[in-house]
């Protein structure tokens, strides 16, 4: 069997790479620049990208099962690909925000298409991922020891990676998830807690420091990168939607009051990672 992992050198995409390659599976996996990948030996690597359909015919050539990573351009054009070239099963990386209703602009179009396929499939939608904290915080960390925002005391429930890629690998080579769309979060956490958690993984102390919404969205607009592109949602001035917010209303980004929240135990019954754990694998990403 043949899966073609693409999105391959992302953040889960990757981890799901070497899972399958653990397995004993034979995988192809998609990036734009196969120099640079530094993906596990054994993946055949091949160049094509997402958004242009028209590059996939090599990498889609042989292939029964795909893990797709939701880019919604051209995505119904890339499904069909899929689809004529034989593939009969498809896993989508998904978002949690399309299980609550805020998502229908990115992952929910790439969730239609291959729905209205004849492929089987499975979504995994992702919560928050706590590696977005490397985007975040890293600088300010690895530079100051220091992490400054609004109200560290919300909490959230930020979902190891690895969680992910493992509901993925067991969609794609299992039966009975036909059909299904897993939710996956992590055990809740605050934002000061986290914070602690890292520190530990580090051994060394990182002070936290209580700043107005403006000054920490124009800390996360100078760094760029994702913590430009989300300053706002993350920090209240636009709501899901992108409608403006309140700032200042940060008790509505205290994710407490909903209750437990779906994690990977609901589809593969392994008891979920913590934040503390996703520290310690990423330790050096704040040294």
């Amino acid at each position: 069997m043949k899966i073609l992992v693409t999105g391959a050198t992302g953040n889960v995409g990757r981890l799901v790479t070497e899972e399958l390659l653990d397995a004993g599976v034979e995988v192809r996996a998609l990036t734009r620049n196969p120099a640079t990948t530094g993906l596990p030996a054994g993946a055949e690597v091949v160049a094509g990208d997402l958004s242009e359909p028209g590059t996939l015919r090599k990498a889609l050539d042989g292939v029964e099962r795909m893990y797709l990573f939701p880019i919604p351009q051209a995505v119904r054009e890339v499904v069909g690909a899929a689809e004529r070239a034989g593939v009969q099963r498809v896993v989508t990386l998904s978002s949690g925000a399309v299980t609550a209703g805020f998502d229908t602009l990115h992952h929910l179009p790439v969730e239609q298409a291959v729905e209205a396929s004849g492929m089987e499939w499975t979504h995994v939608r992702a919560g928050e991922l706590a590696t977005n904290k490397v985007a975040l915080w890293g600088p300010s960390i690895r530079e100051e020891r220091v992490v400054r925002h609004p109200n560290l005391d919300v909490v959230w429930f930020p979902v190891h990676e690895r969680d992910i890629a493992d509901v993925a690998v067991l969609a794609l080579l299992g039966d009975g998830h036909h059909g299904a769309a897993y939710t996956v979060n992590g055990p809740p956490v605050s934002l000061r807690d986290q914070v602690r958690a890292i520190a530990e993984a580090l051994g060394e102390e990182i002070h936290c420091e209580r700043v107005t919404p403006e000054e920490a969205r124009e800390r996360y607009v100078r760094q760029g990168g994702f913590a430009a592109v989300a300053a706002d949602f993350l920090l209240g001035f636009v709501d899901h939607a992108g409608n403006p917010a309140d700032p200042h209303a940060t008790a509505a980004f205290d994710t407490s009051a909903l209750g437990p929240q779906p994690t990977v135990r609901e589809a593969t019954g392994a008891v979920p990672r913590t934040f503390a754990q996703w520290a310690r694998d990423h330790v050096a990403d704040f040294r």
